[in-house]
């Protein structure tokens, strides 16, 4: 695709990493420009909450380039920077030096942000936030053995927190509102299973309460709570969510979920504005409304879409959303999306065993599913019932004589 255009790509995460691989992969060769506030070339994270964070070399999943690619593409990396402004009539991005880049197309992916604690003593030392490597780098020197760590938020990251802390012999209290961990995500019965198996590992729980205050002098010392019980800490570890980073689009843009709003193909309303990862608030044909996942292989397939979508080439957009979570000696693979009204799911397995699938139904079609050491089937099925809407025989689905590949069409 010989053209003499230019395309900047705001933000050096998965998704831009992988839309900037996608358009000189597909030919396009005129004038990349890459924008990011972080110092380093696009990187994978989940090892930051895993292996990384655990003390391991960073170990890339494979799905990004490193250097000697960027080196042979002529790809104008402004790393260290950051985009301040949008302006959508010049077509131009602003960065924080007055720069302005000219574009003709330009995707936005700049990710988001961690959500403070925003209380009394919220910015002592030894309170941490993982989103970037740095992140992890400062929390895994932290995490020594005795150390007494309070993980504020029962979400994804908290939980992977939680067991890199135990397996590095620090004890590890988790505070959260709900009475259950990750109930939101997936509801009582399999947040009940997290809980268990956390607490079979020494991990303590304070649910259903908040955090008022944190208390020391330069560094952390004590959390406080809502009914006046106050844990020592050597550490805070706050996982209570993430802001978009949607400062540059305007309101025209942006949907009700906090992100903005685009079409499968990572489209906007505006014609040369592109917009994926966890900022894209996509329309989900499958589930008939707007949804927003935060999560690795999201990014990835909105960056490659989007460049296609840039190039005038149309993709194919799963609508099943999909990630994994590694925790103790369980891996965990989950895809699709249940509504807050789902009923609890049908277990297949052994769920005292750790060994078993979860289906979420509406109506008996399968709309999201999940494994836990379930590698012999593994996640692949459990994405065909959901992509095709399958209406199941939920005797058959739990039964494990009936292999899944037999309830697909």
């Amino acid at each position: 695709m010989a053209t003499d255009q230019v395309f900047v790509i705001v933000g050096a995460g998965e998704a831009g990493g992988s839309a900037l691989q996608v358009l000189r992969e597909e030919g396009f060769d005129g004038r990349l420009v890459l924008v990011g506030a972080e110092e380093h070339l696009p990187y994978e994270r989940p090892p930051l909450s895993k292996s990384y964070l655990n003390g391991e070399p960073y170990k890339s999943e494979g799905s990004l380039k490193g250097q000697d690619w960027y080196d042979g593409q002529g790809v104008d990396l402004r790393l260290g920077r950051r985009a301040v402004r949008l302006d959508r009539s010049a077509r131009e991005v602003v960065l924080d030096d007055e720069e302005r880049l000219r574009y003709d197309k330009v995707l936005v992916a700049t990710g988001a942000t961690p959500r403070r604690l925003d209380v009394p003593g919220g910015d002592l030392g030894g309170v941490h936030y993982l989103r970037t490597l740095e992140d992890s780098e400062r929390l895994a020197h932290a995490l020594t053995a005795k150390a007494r760590v309070v993980v504020v938020g029962a979400g994804w990251i908290g939980l992977e927190v939680a067991a890199t802390a135990r397996g590095r012999d620090c004890t590890v209290t988790v505070i959260d509102p709900a009475d259950v961990p990750l109930k939101a995500a997936l509801g009582n019965r399999i947040g009940g299973f997290f809980a268990d198996l956390h607490r079979q590992h020494g991990v303590g729980f304070q649910l259903g309460g908040t955090v008022t205050e944190l208390r020391g002098h330069q560094n952390v010392e004590g959390v406080v709570m809502d009914d006046g019980t106050e844990l020592r800490a050597d550490l805070v570890v706050v996982g209570v969510g993430v802001h978009p980073v949607v400062d540059l689009l305007g309101a025209d843009l942006l949907a009700n979920d906090g992100g903005v709003r685009v079409d499968t193909q990572m489209r906007t309303e505006d014609p040369d504005v592109f917009v994926a990862g966890d900022i894209a608030s996509v329309e989900n044909p499958l589930y008939g409304r707007r949804i927003r996942v935060e999560h690795w292989a999201n990014a990835l397939m909105g960056g490659q879409i989007a460049a296609r979508s840039m190039m005038g080439h149309a993709s194919d957009f799963d609508p099943a959303p999909f990630f994994f979570t590694d925790q103790y000696d369980i891996g965990m693979e989950y895809a699709g999306w249940a509504p807050a009204t789902a009923a609890d799911p049908l277990i297949r397995g052994d769920l005292l065993g750790n060994a078993f699938h979860a289906f979420w139904l509406v109506d008996d079609v399968v709309v999201a599913g999940m494994h836990v050491n379930g590698w012999e089937e593994g996640i692949e099925p459990v994405q065909k019932l959901i992509r095709g809407r399958v209406r199941v025989d939920r005797d058959r689905l739990v039964d494990l004589t009936v292999p899944l590949a037999d309830l697909l069409p």
